[in-house]
This record gives C-alpha cells, sequence and structure tokens, in this order.
C-alpha cells in the first residue's frame, strides 16, 4: 500500500528545496502544502502541532512527522532505495556527508532567513555588515566543498550533496555571491540543474 506523504513547504527555502529534489529524485508522489514563511504561518498553531520547532519543511507520512530535512532525506533513501543518494561503501558514505553536512551544519544554520533578520531587526546590523556575514560563512564552506569536487570523480548520478548544493547556490546567487572562484561547484550544478528531478523542484516553478 502506498503511503500518503505530505510535504510542508515553502518555495525559497533551501530546507524544503532538498527535500523537494529528493521526493523528486525517487519518484515518490506527494502533496505539498504552503507555510508562508514571510507570513510567519510557520508559527501557527495549527503547524506548530506537527511541527513544535516552527520550521520548514516537514514531511508528514501516514500522519507521522519527520522534520529537519536531513533527517527526512536519509529515511528517504533508506526507505526508498531506487536512486540511491549514497554510495556502497561506508567510507565513501561518510566522506559523501561530511561535505552535505558542511551546508546543513555550518552555512544554512549562520545564514538562513531568521539568522538573518535577527541581525537586523534585534542587533541593528545595516544590510552591508549583514551581507558580509553571509559571504564570509559560505565562502569558507564554499571552499572546502570546491576542492572536494575537484578531487572526486562526479558521476552522472545526483546524490545527497547534490540535493543540499543546488538549494544553496540558488540562495548564493540570488545573493550575488561572486561564484567565479567555483568551477567545479558550478560545472556540477548546471549538469544536476539539466536533470527534470531538480527542474521540478526549482523554486520557480512551485505553488505560491
Amino acid at each position: 500500500m502506498s503511503k500518503e506523504i505530505i510535504l510542508y513547504d515553502y518555495p525559497r527555502s533551501s530546507a524544503a528545496y532538498r527535500v523537494r529534489i529528493a521526493l523528486n529524485l525517487k519518484g515518490i508522489r506527494y502533496k505539498q502544502v504552503l507555510i508562508n514563511l514571510l507570513n510567519q504561518e510557520q508559527h501557527s498553531d495549527l503547524y506548530l502541532a506537527k511541527n513544535p520547532q516552527g520550521l520548514v519543511p516537514s514531511l508528514s507520512v501516514d500522519g507521522q512527522v519527520i522534520s529537519q530535512s536531513i533527517a527526512i532525506i536519509e529515511w528517504l533513501d533508506e526507505t526508498y532505495p531506487q536512486q540511491p543518494l549514497l554510495p556502497k561503501g561506508a567510507l565513501e558514505k561518510a566522506q559523501l556527508r561530511a561535505q552535505a553536512y558542511t551546508i546543513a551544519c555550518d552555512i544554512h544554520p549562520l545564514n538562513n532567513l531568521r539568522v538573518l533578520r535577527y541581525l537586523v531587526d534585534d542587533m541593528a546590523h545595516n544590510e552591508t555588515e549583514k551581507m558580509e556575514w553571509y559571504y564570509h560563512w559560505i565562502k569558507l564552506a564554499f571552499t572546502t566543498i570546491e576542492a572536494y569536487i575537484d578531487t572526486n570523480t562526479q558521476n552522472n548520478q545526483a546524490n545527497l550533496l547534490d540535493t543540499l548544493l543546488v538549494p544553496q547556490v540558488f540562495n548564493a546567487n540570488r545573493f550575488k555571491l561572486d561564484m567565479t572562484p567555483y568551477p567545479n561547484i558550478n560545472q556540477r550544478v548546471i549538469w544536476c540543474n539539466q536533470q527534470s528531478a531538480f527542474q521540478q523542484a526549482h523554486p520557480d516553478t512551485q505553488l505560491t
């Protein structure tokens, strides 16, 4: 019996974008429910009852809710073995996870919407200072990932790192980060964005 899968989603949330990519790569049918972050809908009583952390995405599976994008994607990979997102070897898995976690743990927590808002609204930083903060952390992580991609053969199968890298580069471009120092990242993202699973997950194609 197929599961009822509902993604609580926001188009420009990079974490939700990751999950959309993974769902599409796995060929999983799902329903989307928009949680408008700009309207603070993530703090509504209705949504907090599903995800007390008040963040997107959340994935409801037959009424059971999973939060945190990495947990969702790894659950998907364990539950739906088609189009595996991780290599078979334990060492290779750990190395790929390390690069994916560089985005999930080192960039995103410091540069997401609520942190950037806090810098401006609560700590009185101006727009220039906010962007200096944003660029600093993303450059550190992208330098690491650029070297990893350079030393690892990239085959024509999307993986866990790709599900995080594409949304992060989308955000970097939206915030006008100079991407010329990262040719390997750019090449990989161009390849990914030619695949239908990534195209269908793009923020511009989502319900609004």
